[in-house]
């Protein structure tokens, strides 16, 4: 698999940057190929085109028409609330792959 990049954006890009560490450790834990990354959500037009998924925190759950339409090739998720919650990076880097991989079929 060629590396995969995960973006998720929040509000200040500040909440998601925990989550952000526990899955860069659980995808080299695992030797997952990817480049995971955390932005505010006013650069998701200027950065969502270079992800393979975009992920938005669940305190910007209400802005998914929004950034669907500005990214409308890529496949664009909110974070499970529960996930985010207990910061378990592992279930959200698989949520994320899945995405990717459904994405491409």
């Amino acid at each position: 698999m060629d590396k995969k990049v995960i973006y998720l954006f929040c509000s200040a890009g500040m909440s998601t940057s925990l989550l952000v560490s526990k899955m860069r450790a659980q995808a080299e834990k695992y030797n997952v190929p990817v480049m995971i990354d955390a932005f505010p959500e006013t650069l998701a037009a200027e950065r969502g085109p270079q992800a393979d998924v975009v992920l938005l925190g669940p305190q910007i759950a209400y802005m998914l028409p929004e950034i669907q339409r500005i990214l409308p090739d890529k496949p664009v998720e909110v974070i499970d609330s529960l996930l985010y919650g207990k910061i378990d990076g592992l279930a959200v880097l698989k949520s994320a792959i899945a995405a990717i991989k459904k994405a491409a079929l």
